[in-house]
């Protein structure tokens, strides 16, 4: 099967617009929450980590008559500098297929797919009216999970556009579902990733659940009360090799090179205690990358230099996860990306993914933020400095209520 490599990155995070903001960001290591400015926000702890009111898209409203959320926009946002990063040109009209693709004209639409992911898509839009907000002009209905369509209509994608939308591991699993689009054939291109807004409805739900954390985001730690949620979008390029190659893809930051998933179906929110099926998930990508302890090398070109976990800062998800990497994986160092910007919901795999093919395309692990001692259930490595990438691989966790898990295994671009 080709290799599927990542071959442009777009974000736009509570670090700023653009991945240079966000690997800046990663190395400054200094970041806070803030009071949601939401005056319906009657919740004990209204904290987010938000995207800079001044990067936040100023359109379009609406594409094709329909009203765009933030979360929408979000995704349009860093799609565009995703695709622009790859060096992508917009796919011929298909009244030009197919002799123009035979003559080098481009992109084949009927070959670029799109696999985004979101926990609320633009609820936001929908909380706005039900609380007295403007109806949209058009007066037509939105829906509440269009991140794909909008992006696969921006750039004319005519493969397969899918939104996933299966909580905290969902833009795992629609990266997951990028490559395997690939790997069988059915698309040369695929623009996978996720993107997550404020929402009044998921914030109040967690404030009620008591899984909100009065000071930040604070995986591992001791003192850690829950989870911090953040807004943004992370989307990357992923493309065959083959057809990299051909067309002379200007920058590989990576591969994709291997994905497990798994179910536990133990809770609907609280993770399996024995952390058996997450250990599944990230055995199978390993061993699908032949990567880490699964490679059978120990060391070397399979060796593991990093893992970005899922650590939300919650008292459970955090001990099972620790556990199982002490096991698994005892001295590969940990980056904490939500302890930067908090718990980006459906978008938090891909925002994963953004900083992992940042460190392999680098070959620097940026230092954490720091969140203080460390509960002594949670005794990982989180180097507090920058540190030179020891090994070719990096393992991605993502997981979700319902037991949804998935692992992913991001390695260099071949010499």
């Amino acid at each position: 099967m080709d290799d599927v490599l990542v071959t442009g990155l777009g974000a736009l995070s509570p670090l700023g617009a653009g991945v240079d903001a966000f690997w800046r960001g990663m190395h400054k290591a200094d970041t806070a929450p803030a009071r949601v400015p939401d005056p319906l926000a009657h919740m004990d702890r209204p904290l987010m980590y938000l995207v800079p009111e001044a990067d936040v898209p100023d359109g379009p409203e609406e594409q094709d008559g329909l009203p765009l959320g933030r979360g929408s926009r979000f995704a349009l946002a860093a799609a565009r500098e995703a695709v622009a990063d790859a060096g992508l040109t917009a796919p011929l009209e298909p009244s030009a297929l197919p002799e123009a693709y035979a003559a080098g004209g481009g992109l084949d639409p009927r070959r670029v797919a799109v696999a985004l992911s979101t926990g609320m898509g633009d609820t936001d839009l929908h909380e706005g009216w039900w609380t007295g907000g403007e109806p949209p002009a058009s007066g037509r209905w939105a829906p509440a999970f269009p991140l794909a369509s909008v992006v696969g209509g921006w750039f004319g994608a005519q493969g397969v556009n899918t939104c996933v939308s299966n909580a905290c591991a969902a833009s795992g699993y629609a990266l997951s579902v990028g490559a395997d689009l690939i790997r069988s054939g059915e698309a040369d291109v695929v623009i996978a990733g996720g993107a997550e807004a404020y929402s009044r409805v998921a914030l109040a739900c967690f404030n009620r659940l008591g899984a909100i954390d009065p000071e930040r985001c604070r995986p591992f730690a001791a003192d850690r009360q829950g989870t911090v949620f953040g807004e943004g979008a992370a989307v990357l390029v992923l493309e065959s090799a083959a057809h990299a190659r051909a067309r002379g893809a200007r920058t590989v930051y990576g591969r994709l090179a291997g994905a497990g998933w798994s179910c536990d179906a133990h809770h609907a929110t609280a993770p399996e205690p024995s952390g058996e099926q997450i250990e599944r998930a990230m055995r199978g990508a390993l061993r699908e990358a032949g990567a880490g302890p699964e490679s059978g090398s120990g060391s070397g070109p399979g060796e593991l230099g990093f893992v970005i976990p899922h650590g939300t800062g919650t008292e459970l998800n955090d001990v099972v996860e620790s556990r199982v990497l002490g096991g698994l994986t005892p001295r590969t160092p940990l980056y904490s990306v939500k302890a930067l910007i908090g718990h980006t919901g459906g978008a938090a795999g891909a925002f994963a993914a953004l900083a992992a093919s940042l460190v392999l395309h680098h070959g620097t692990l940026p230092p954490n933020v720091p969140v203080g001692e460390l509960d002594p259930e949670c005794a990982v490595p989180l180097p507090s400095g920058s540190t030179p990438l020891t090994g070719a691989y990096g393992l991605v966790n993502a997981y979700a209520f319902g037991g949804n898990n998935v692992s992913l295994v991001f390695g260099e671009a071949a010499a």
